[in-house]
Formats: structure tokens, C-alpha cells, sequence
């Protein structure tokens, strides 16, 4: 059932769109009971941060934003724009930026944005890090919202079961990948065009460790990487925070904008976000103090061997993440 939802668009939409505004509905109308509820078991547990109550008012908000940018996509396909990009990135900067309020209120969190010099004059491949649920979100922030860029996603295809990704992503040029499939043909190509689209007031967008880091999942690729290429299991072993970088789809931008220069984006702050669990500890004890770092290398920089380069260039980001964290610490 899974499959098919994530694989047809119109029974995907038949099922989603009418379940978030039923579940908004009863959210809303049963909101006294359930705001006293969390409110009193917070009290008996933390009560001076009340993690499920910020928690239950963040996906209050979520879902109502969810709501209005729906409402507003359907606006304007019935105004017979459904074609606008301009008027999609508007509505998609909008949307990030509410729920990043939001977000940002519930976790008591601020965010200082680092090297955002970088995103100016677009063309541009921004390689980021991938450690939280909160990365995309947080991403299209720094560089729609706040920049005013038009970003060209390649994000994993379940994630279009988020209504308003579902709609508006598909309008504006998104490619969601198939990391299963058997033959990746196709999603490389698609990402060649993507990247061709990019100009100055644009860029691309790769989360190119492929899945959250954590330290079973990185156990896992570097065993993988010894036994298939021990040459680049020299680079990438000594990793202690990301994962190493799948380049296909990295190098596939590349090749399809050949003049476009590369961002390498990490942040910190957000980690321990990728479980229900670990929300709760952050709601509950507080998170660190959140960066996103970006930093751009003109593409006549980038040497004729890139999948080397940017190996190693991964592992300069990872030795500025651990150096961070371990200051925290």
C-alpha cells in the first residue's frame, strides 16, 4: 500500500489531502481537551519545559500550515497559475518560514546562519549534511526564505506523502529520487536536467550521504567501501560524524551544470532529531545552539578527479562538525 501511495500521484492525493484536513479538523476542535491533557501530564513531569506541550502545539501549527499552503497551491491552480514558478517559490518560502517560527519557539532554539555570503548570484550545487528530520526544512529556510533563491531539490520520493512537498514540489522543478530502484539510470538523467535549469537566481540542492547519519549507518557504508575500494576507504575512514557521500547523484549535478560552483553546507544543533525520541529529549532538556555553515568553492577550483576531491572535501566538513560538537560537549 506503501508503494503505491508513494507511487500514484492521484490516489496519493485521493488518500493525503482529505486525511490532513480531517486530522487538522479534529485537532482543532478537540484542541481543550488535548492542550489540558498534555499541559497536566507535563506539569507532573517537566514542568518547567513542557516538551508535550510545545511538542502537541508544533504539530497544531504544522498541520494548519500544511493546510494553507494547499489552500493557496489550490488558489492557484484555480487562477490557472499552477505553471507560476515565482508565485510557487513565494508560497514555498512562506510555508518554510512559518514552520521554522514555529519549530524554533517549540525547541527554544535561535539559529545563526554562517557564511550566507555564499548563496549569493545562485548557480550554484549545494552539497549539505543530513542528520535530522529538520533538514530540509531548515535548508529551504536559508535559501529561499531568507535569501530569496529558487532551490532545485533531489529529495528521497517518500517524503512527497508531505501534502504540501506533494503539491507544490511537483510544480516547481524537484526531483525525488528512487533510492531502491534497481536501475538508476533514469533518476542520474533526470538529475543532469535538473541541474541544467540552474542560473542566478537558482541553485541545486543534494543531501548527498543518501540517508541520516548515525554511527551504525556509518559503520555499515565504510565496511561496505573497504570491501569494494580500499583505495577510497583511505579518504573516507576516518569519518566520525557524517556518512560517506554516495556521488552518483553529486557527480550527475555536476556534469549537468558545468559552470555552476559547489556550497558545502553542514549544521549543528539539529542532531538527534531523526527519532520521536529524540525530539522529546530536546523538547524536554534543551537543544545546543544551532548553526548552519555554508561555504562556497568556485567551480574552477574543483580538480578534473571530483569524486576524490569531493571526498575530500567531506572530510574537511566532517573534521569542522566534530570539532564543533566536541566543543559543546
Amino acid at each position: 500500500m506503501f508503494e503505491l501511495l508513494v507511487s500514484n500521484r492521484l490516489l496519493r492525493r485521493v488518500v493525503t489531502l482529505p486525511a490532513l484536513f480531517a486530522v487538522s479538523t479534529l485537532v482543532t476542535i478537540t484542541a481543550p481537551l488535548w492542550i489540558s491533557g498534555v499541559f497536566v501530564t507535563d506539569l507532573l513531569r517537566s514542568p518547567r519545559r513542557r516538551p508535550l506541550t510545545r511538542l502537541g502545539l508544533f504539530g497544531w501549527a504544522w498541520c494548519l500550515t500544511e493546510c494553507a499552503g494547499v489552500l493557496a497551491a489550490f488558489g492557484l491552480w484555480l487562477s490557472g497559475r499552477s505553471r507560476d514558478n515565482a508565485a510557487h517559490y513565494r508560497l514555498m518560502a512562506w510555508w518554510a518560514g512559518r514552520l521554522m517560527r514555529h519549530m524554533t519557539h517549540a525547541m527554544q532554539i535561535k539559529i545563526e546562519v554562517v557564511g550566507a555570503e555564499s548563496l549569493a548570484g545562485g548557480r550554484a550545487v549545494v552539497m549539505s549534511r543530513h542528520a535530522s528530520l529538520a533538514d530540509s526544512l531548515v535548508s529551504a529556510w536559508v535559501i529561499c526564505t531568507c535569501n530569496g533563491l529558487w532551490p532545485r531539490y533531489v529529495l528521497k520520493r517518500e517524503l512527497i506523502l508531505d501534502p504540501c512537498l506533494d503539491v507544490v514540489g511537483l510544480r516547481v522543478p524537484n526531483h525525488f529520487v528512487h533510492r531502491g530502484a534497481a536501475d538508476s539510470a533514469g533518476d542520474l538523467q533526470a538529475l543532469r536536467a535538473l541541474a541544467a535549469t540552474v542560473d542566478d537566481r537558482s541553485i541545486a540542492v543534494i543531501f548527498p550521504e543518501g540517508t541520516r547519519s548515525s554511527p551504525e549507518k556509518r559503520r555499515r557504508a565504510l565496511d561496505a567501501i573497504k570491501r569494494r575500494d580500499p583505495e577510497r576507504a583511505e579518504r573516507v575512514g576516518g569519518l566520525r560524524n557524517l556518512l560517506p557521500i554516495r556521488p552518483s547523484g553529486a557527480l550527475a549535478l555536476l556534469e549537468g551544470a558545468p559552470d555552476a560552483d559547489v556550497i558545502f553546507a553542514w549544521h549543528t544543533g539539529f542532531d538527534g532529531l531523526d527519532t520521536f525520541g529524540g525530539i522529546i529529549r530536546m523538547l524536554r532538556y534543551g537543544g545546543d545552539e544551532c548553526q548552519f555553515v555554508m561555504r562556497r568553492v568556485q567551480r574552477c577550483e574543483v580538480p578534473a578527479d571530483v569524486a576524490g576531491w569531493l571526498d575530500g572535501e567531506w572530510a574537511r566538513m566532517d573534521g569542522e562538525v566534530t570539532r564543533v560538537l566536541g566543543e559543546r560537549q
